[in-house]
């Protein structure tokens, strides 16, 4: 796919793709025109880049993190960067609070819908002059 279809599908503009290409999380294939060609597996790795992008993540901290996104894998960290563990776990810890606000929220409206649907199912009180 071209970079204008990577964008939509992904919601990422394509001047943040080309710059996820520069930073090296991202390698599309250059076609002989020199044109480049988006692999469909970029879609969901350029979801997780924007996602940890978006939690504060810097994308120097994302290059070393994505191949843990890709599958299952033993993770061995050598000369990690001075603060790293500290940002890695305010993040997680940011992320965490946010999933729980997320559910809490989900809930609610759960329960809003289910009560405009018995609302809807139950029989409506009429009064009557008598």
């Amino acid at each position: 796919m071209r970079i204008g279809e990577l964008a939509k599908e992904t919601g990422v503009p394509s001047r943040m793709l080309r710059y996820y290409e520069e930073q090296g999380l991202i390698s599309p294939r250059r076609l002989e025109n020199g044109y480049r060609t988006y692999d469909d597996y970029l879609v969901d790795r350029v979801r997780k880049i924007r996602g940890l992008v978006d939690s504060g993540i810097p994308t120097r901290i994302i290059s070393d993190i994505l191949p843990c996104l890709d599958q299952p894998q033993t993770i061995v960290v050598r000369n990690a960067e001075p603060g790293l563990r500290e940002l890695l776990v305010t993040e997680r810890d940011r992320m965490t609070e946010k999933i729980d606000f997320l559910i809490h929220n989900r809930d609610s409206i759960t329960r809003y819908i289910e009560a405009i649907d018995r609302a809807a199912t139950s029989p409506r009180e009429t009064s009557r002059a008598g």
